[in-house]
């Protein structure tokens, strides 16, 4: 089985088709199911954030395993097969590898650096994990992803070649002027509650602002947010913030009376139409900046032409953020990368090659208490002692002459090239499959286990 990644992203497709491919949460689960039902794959994980679509996949057959995978994509997605195919990019074996952990670091991101990235791909796993779909590879792997994101924030200086979504967006809304002078005391409106929206309160708070509303489809749950932001200790306790939850009814209301409004929710249709903001801006000297982070959209692009509205959203990001970050740092977390997909591709193939090794062990054991067997019929006189003295002499025998080729087919099998030792061994000792097979799927169900599954 191999690795396989088919995806789309900011870097492939226009803003336009990375809105129509995206996909609701309760399609990602289906995706997922239905990816490991299909023949070629056996284990699968989907990526899905406001500028990428990846499902990554263990697949025994590459181009049966692009067709499905792709295929999947466009049925989960709101765009078809034919739309897609054009942005769609694949990597496979280490190529993915190398992909996901430059995508971990922040590499592959639309502001390069940016650390919220590590937060999508623990859900990614978790959902996989969720849906059973995640096996050894893709925990393997993406787990190793986000302790090579950690590595890359805390050992390199990427943390400065970029910032979060939010905070590059809230900059491109002040216009040159530093953030928290720019927001200081006004009103904010921000829609939706989930982790981006959440993050999106507390750099807002942060800044300084003095008046936020927080509206949500679920009421609750805005409640809690604006708790939190106020609570003692919380990043609006200092600064006398006014803070409340709101339902989506009362969102035209809340525009009218907002500075700055911040969307990012997992609607399928606009949440503020050109009209609606038209109509906050009535009788107002005001302007007012709106933040939209959703994909697909969550405001309205011909507010980009109205009047007294200044709307930056992924589109608007994309095109700003192709300036250059700081090189030095870039190529300190593209070697960081490098050498940790060649530790990955190792530890792999070494792994690979376990299970036949275990294969190979419990057969000579076998062959062991075998002729044993056959010696205490042979030699019915022999006493305890020394039968387990014979006993001992033989495994021990067995064991030295194991140990020196076992220990150098691990060392070879980790080496680039090194996939075939393993069915090298089962023809030289003549191993059952079946035997070696119980071994993966004992290993299997070990990991599954043990990540929660």
């Amino acid at each position: 089985m191999s690795l396989l990644v088919v995806g789309l992203s900011h870097r492939s497709a226009p803003v336009s088709v990375l809105e129509r491919a995206a996909l609701a949460p309760e399609a990602r689960g289906k995706l997922l199911q239905d990816a490991v039902s299909a023949e070629p794959a056996a284990e699968a994980a989907v990526l899905s954030t406001c500028n990428r679509i990846e499902v990554y996949a263990d697949v025994d057959k590459f181009h049966a395993g692009v067709a499905e995978l792709s295929t999947l994509l466009a049925r989960h997605s709101g765009a078809g097969l034919e739309e897609l195919t054009p942005y769609l990019y694949v990597h496979y074996e280490d190529r993915a590898v190398h992909h996901l952990f430059s995508v971990a670091c922040g590499l592959d991101s639309m502001v390069v650096g940016e650390g919220q990235i590590l937060g999508q791909i623990k859900d990614a796993l978790a959902v996989a994990q969720e849906q059973h779909t995640a096996g050894r590879l893709l925990n393997d792997l993406f787990q190793q992803a986000l302790r090579v994101g950690k590595r890359a924030h805390s050992e390199t200086g990427i943390d400065k070649a970029g910032q979060s979504l939010v905070t590059f967006g809230l900059e491109q809304l002040a216009g040159g002027t530093e953030v928290d002078t720019w927001a200081r005391g006004k009103r904010a409106l921000v829609i939706g509650a989930g982790s981006m929206s959440s993050l999106a309160a507390t750099t807002l708070v942060r800044a300084g602002i003095g008046e936020l509303a927080v509206a949500n489809r679920t009421v609750e749950r805005a409640e809690r947010l604006t708790q939190i932001l106020t609570e003692p200790g919380g990043p609006g306790a200092g600064n006398r913030l006014r803070a409340r939850a709101a339902a989506m009814t009362c969102v035209e209301h809340e525009l009218a009376v907002a500075d700055i409004v911040i969307s990012c929710t997992g609607a399928t249709g606009l949440v503020l139409g050109g009209e609606m903001v038209a109509s906050a801006l009535t009788g107002r000297d005001a302007p007012l900046a709106l933040l939209d982070l959703a994909m697909p959209r969550d405001i309205d692009a011909a507010v980009h032409r109205i009047e007294g509205a200044h709307l930056v959203d992924i589109e608007t990001l994309a095109d700003a953020s192709a300036d250059a970050p700081m090189a030095a740092d870039v190529d300190a977390v593209r070697t960081l990368v490098s050498e940790e997909v060649a530790a990955f591709g190792a530890a792999q193939r070494a792994a690979h090659i376990t299970p036949t090794v275990v294969a190979l062990r419990t057969m000579a054991a076998d062959v062991v208490t075998s002729e044993i067997a056959r010696l205490d019929g042979r030699l019915p006189d022999l006493d305890d002692k020394q039968r387990a003295e014979i006993t001992q002499t033989v495994r021990r025998v067995v064991d030295k002459l194991l140990h020196a080729p076992t220990v150098r087919v691990k060392q070879l099998a980790s080496e680039p090239g090194g996939a075939g030792y393993a069915d090298a061994l089962r023809e030289l000792f003549d191993l059952d499959p079946q035997t070696v097979a119980a071994v993966s799927r004992a290993d299997v169900r070990s990991t599954q286990h043990g990540s929660g599954q």
